[in-house]
């Protein structure tokens, strides 16, 4: 193999093409798009590797997938089923806390619901997810980061990976408290 196409292999594996670029702050907008191939200060994982920590049952799973809200002014007597989440097994359901914005209200209940998660332990392996090319776990890693817990996981292949693999599921209800 000439030099030139073992550079080009070497630049294909090491910088994925199509993967965005880190940035410094939150992704504030069009959170279904391209994400990163990294997260300064947490540990990108694998569908595999994901499964094999959840398998161990000493990590935190934390599911960010937002939450549709009820849709406002419903005719009296209309019955709202909201859409099921089909999670990773035991994951902490905290929607709405990816966003690149949070009102104290959501940050406060984020908080809550890592500590819940960790034991109120911040050196607790914890893992964040939502689906395929979803920023609101990658923000939401990255604020857990912020907040001072040293063991972060982000898997941003989500429930799309996890499912496509043949992992189980389970039906997740939200954590309480939030918006």
């Amino acid at each position: 193999m000439t030099r030139l196409r073992l550079l080009s292999l070497f630049l294909l594996i090491a910088f994925p093409v199509g993967a965005a670029e880190e940035p410094t702050g939150y992704r504030e907008s069009e959170y279904r798009a391209e994400v990163p191939a990294t997260l300064s200060g947490a540990t990108v994982v694998s569908t595999e590797t994901a499964y094999a920590l959840w398998k161990t049952g000493r990590v935190a799973f934390i599911d960010v997938l937002p939450r549709a809200p009820k849709p406002e002014k419903l005719p009296a007597g209309t019955v709202w089923n909201e859409k099921p989440r089909l999670s990773v097994p035991a994951a902490l359901w905290l929607p709405n806390v990816g966003y690149g914005r949070l009102a104290d209200i959501m940050q406060s209940y984020f908080r809550v619901g890592l500590e819940k998660a960790t034991g109120g332990e911040k050196d607790r392996p914890v893992l964040f997810f939502c689906l395929d090319g979803c920023w609101m776990s990658w923000n939401a890693a990255k604020r857990a980061l912020e907040y001072g817990y040293t063991h972060v996981f982000w898997y941003p292949q989500g429930t799309d990976g996890w499912t496509s693999a043949g992992y189980p599921t389970e039906r997740l209800t939200p954590e309480p408290g939030g918006q």
